[in-house]
């Protein structure tokens, strides 16, 4: 039986998240609004809660189309608070239009949105050597940074914490614990 990080062994959904998502670089700017709206919409929530949820995120918000998303009317949002399927946090699902407008503005700046994001998490995938899951922090430098330049631009739901989050869930920081097969498969590129 493979070594796993200890959040993922007693629950499949988790499981398929570690051993196949949680820590590969994604580079796709759809994916990384889509991740970056769910880390908000978990806030102060679990994420067990978010991935159960997250084929009914894909319907409810277009499959994370930020142009349609950033269309949406006080009608589209009144739906969605009446959507079982999605967390019916209004502050949340109108912080998903506005960071949809948020990102269109970015890429329409400077390019891409990966490159926008990737830039301010260090352009490469930092390798922490953790031996066990206490040592793993739920922010630090860079997701500060990351968070003030977000809201800087207009994006919500983005504290450092949720930062830090989607910085481990897009693959910006390899917090697998050292004992893990995927720490190593992620830093050698293997799978």
């Amino acid at each position: 039986m493979k070594s796993r990080c200890e959040w993922a062994i007693h629950d499949p959904l988790f499981l398929d998240y570690h051993d196949n998502e949680w820590g590969v670089p994604v580079h796709d700017d759809r994916r990384l609004f889509e991740m970056l709206v769910l880390e908000g919409a978990q806030a102060g929530l679990n994420w067990r809660m978010i991935l159960k949820r997250r084929k009914n995120y894909r319907r409810a918000f277009q499959g994370f189309d930020p142009e349609k998303i950033a269309a949406f009317t006080k009608t589209d949002i009144d739906r969605l608070m009446n959507d079982p399927g999605i967390i019916r946090n209004r502050r949340k699902i109108e912080s998903a239009v506005r960071n949809a407008q948020a990102l269109l503005t970015v890429i329409d700046e400077e390019g891409s949105f990966n490159s926008f994001i990737w830039n301010l998490a260090g352009t490469n995938t930092r390798h922490n050597s953790w031996t066990s899951m206490t040592e793993i922090p739920s922010k630090d430098h860079r997701s500060d940074t990351m968070s003030r330049e977000l809201k800087k631009r207009g994006f919500s739901f983005a504290g450092s914490t949720i930062c830090y989050a989607f910085m481990q869930s897009v693959g910006m920081v390899n917090d697998h614990v050292v004992g893990c097969f995927r720490h190593d498969e992620l830093m050698t590129g293997s799978r």
